[in-house]
């Protein structure tokens, strides 16, 4: 029998951890270490389909004959923690930003220098997707941007927290 209420009132679960698929997992670790100062809390791993825990795990999620990839482990400095996978074959996408399709299509760091990370970011080989806007003009300091890191992952920038961005209102 579950100790569980049927009915319980819901509250606000915390973020764990993403995962980013990237093509050169070296590359991509020294990227978001140096550039967003992510901490690596486990170094690059092979993981091979087989009958190990992690690899029957792998099995659950990607299928039969997923064969094997790279993964290494960062985390932000509020906790949430970040997998970054390579896997062998992969493809870039045709268009990195398909924000009619359903599904994730960005994450977003918050910086209160939305323009020095910016610039961090292109001279590391990302990109700027957009010019930095200001969220309230005139009225408060709010700023955001969308960028991509060097393998065309797309994210976005705030300079604030999200609770102090939405709390005022409507646009």
């Amino acid at each position: 029998m579950s100790n569980h209420n049927p009915n319980p009132t819901p509250y606000p679960r915390t973020f764990s951890h993403i995962g980013i698929s990237v093509p050169d997992l070296d590359a991509a670790i020294k990227f978001y270490s140096e550039v967003l100062g992510w901490y690596v809390i486990m170094t690059a791993t092979r993981i091979t389909e087989d009958d190990s825990h992690i690899g029957q795990m792998c099995t659950d999620v990607f299928g039969k004959n997923w064969g094997s990839f790279r993964i290494a482990h960062l985390s932000t400095g509020d906790r949430v923690g970040v997998e970054l996978f390579e896997f062998p074959n992969n493809e870039p996408r045709d268009n990195n930003l398909e924000y009619w399709k359903t599904g994730t299509f960005h994450f977003c760091v918050q910086d209160p220098d939305v323009e020095g990370l910016v610039e961090k970011i292109i001279a590391q080989g990302g990109k700027q997707r957009m010019p930095i806007r200001h969220y309230y003009p005139g009225e408060k300091p709010y700023r955001m941007v969308y960028v991509e890191d060097p393998f065309g992952n797309v994210f976005e920038i705030y300079s604030h927290s999200y609770e102090l961005t939405y709390s005022a209102g409507a646009y």
